[in-house]
């Protein structure tokens, strides 16, 4: 159910990794509980400066109101895949900031991360290692170290980026559990037209070009600025593409 207070207040917000010019600037947009907003934009727009403002991880000018800390969401794709540790480990991973570090993780948190996998359709892969699991799969378990968390926002960054479709069904389907749930999510992607089922569609590209609701935001001259020449207007003229340049 969405609607309501802001759950997630953001005014003003600028943010840098070091002097001189900010990164991202002029960033206020606001979301309520259960609202998913789907931040596009290209690659070094902003996107992940915004994740990493919210996370605490930048200095940054501005406010930013919510309750809690957020859950973060990475791409498996930036995953180390050679570490020795199961599912279970990672999904455990979620419980590590409310366990003091002379404690073990506590039988509850780990009961709390099996029911987690399970609820990603991982149960019964939760001793496999986490490297062996396909893309999709360890998307997936991922987000059941988010769920682990049990926090208020999460910053997901192109979740269904490289997942097979059987994946792609399950974290929209947990997705839309949390919204339901009341939980704020805040989604990277360059699927603009993806991002039209969204609540909230946030526009950045090194500053806020638009925010919104995806219909009346998600305009040719909106796209235009916020991606430029890597834009593709289709013919029909209510469909676009991003074209991405990605290094490697």
């Amino acid at each position: 159910m969405t609607g309501g207070p802001p759950a997630l207040q953001v005014n003003g917000l600028s943010a840098s990794y070091g002097p001189g010019r900010p990164a991202l600037r002029g960033v206020t947009f606001s979301a309520a509980a259960g609202q998913a907003v789907a931040v596009l934009g290209p690659n070094g727009g902003g996107k992940t400066t915004l994740f990493r403002a919210l996370l605490g991880e930048l200095p940054v000018a501005g406010s930013v109101r919510y309750g809690g800390a957020p859950a973060y969401v990475p791409q498996t794709e930036r995953s180390r895949l050679d570490f020795p540790v199961s599912a279970l480990d990672v999904a455990l991973m979620g419980a590590y900031a409310r366990t003091p570090w002379y404690r073990r993780i506590a039988a509850s948190d780990r009961a709390l991360a099996r029911r987690a996998l399970l609820r990603v359709g991982l149960g019964e892969r939760a001793a496999e290692r986490f490297g062996a699991l396909s893309g999709g799969q360890r998307q997936r378990v991922l987000v059941a170290r988010a769920l682990v968390q049990d926090a208020r926002l999460l910053l997901l960054d192109e979740p269904f980026a490289g997942v097979d479709r059987a994946s792609e069904d399950a974290i929209m389907g947990i997705l839309d559990e949390l919204r339901a749930e009341g939980r704020v999510l805040l989604i990277a992607t360059h699927d603009i037209e993806q991002a039209r089922d969204w609540d909230r569609v946030l526009c950045l590209r090194g500053e806020q070009i638009a925010y919104g609701p995806p219909a009346p935001t998600l305009t040719t001259e909106v796209l235009e600025a916020t991606y430029g020449d890597e834009i593709v207007v289709l013919g029909d003229g209510e469909r676009a593409v991003a074209v991405q340049h990605h290094a490697h």
